[in-house]
């Protein structure tokens, strides 16, 4: 039987512009109400952007403090670039502008950029982050106008493969580091080709050893609650 005041691991779906403090937030009151326990920590490893899919690591009570541990396991996303075109948060939460051709953007040109980003180099965090800027979000900086000074770090890119070109879209398969940001590698990989390029979509399929395929919905999780709390009745 589940234990989650002493403590769980939970796999989560992160369903489409949820952020991931609305899951915690979510499975956080599904446990008090059902448990009927004023407090219970919670907490996820690893933050997903609104816009991204996939799998979120959800801990409870004791398990909590195995999130620094798992923070640090590299993880593997999917998703669809596009190119010929771009946006100030590097994905779909700014309008698209400065679009170009790209018929003469070759299947070579491609593997040549992203070649470039696949091991160790530095690159700069989207203003559009939850990047610290001085005690501040980067994001809620660059939403009030402001243009917060971003500084490159160091990012590990153990694989990056183009697993479909349907221009201007591209399919990807990336593995890499903790701190990497996959909007900042479409970014960079439209400034290699010289037309630009934003992140349409992104899931993320692996944490370490975590998949996505053993992950549960929102909905599954809380019929997962309910039937806990129905066998701690009986």
């Amino acid at each position: 039987m589940l234990d989650f005041i002493e403590g769980e691991t939970l796999l989560v779906d992160k369903p489409l512009r949820w952020t991931s403090f609305d899951v915690v937030k979510k499975i956080k009151h599904l446990l008090k109400k059902n448990l009927g326990v004023r407090k219970i920590k919670v907490g996820h490893a690893g933050t997903l952007d609104p816009l991204a899919t996939g799998l979120l690591v959800i801990c409870t009570g004791k398990k909590t403090k195995s999130i620094p541990e798992i923070q640090e396991m590299g993880k593997v996303y999917t998703g669809t670039m596009v190119i010929g075109a771009q946006t100030a948060s590097y994905d779909l939460e700014s309008p698209v502008e400065k679009q170009q051709a790209v018929d003469h953007i070759s299947e070579d040109d491609l593997h040549k950029a992203k070649d470039a980003l696949t091991g160790t180099y530095l690159q700069y965090p989207p203003i559009f982050s939850a990047k610290k800027i001085d005690g501040k979000r980067a994001y809620k900086l660059a939403r009030k106008g402001q243009e917060p000074i971003m500084r490159p770090k160091e990012v590990q890119v153990h694989q990056f493969d183009i697993t479909d070109i349907s221009l201007p879209e591209i399919d990807f398969e990336i593995a890499c580091a903790k701190g990497t940001y996959i909007r900042s590698m479409a970014h960079d990989l439209g400034q290699n080709i010289g037309v630009g390029a934003y992140l349409k979509e992104l899931r993320r399929t692996e944490i370490g050893n975590y998949k996505v395929s053993a992950a549960h919905s929102i909905e599954e999780i809380e019929q997962l609650i309910l039937k806990t709390t129905q066998q701690l009745d009986c």
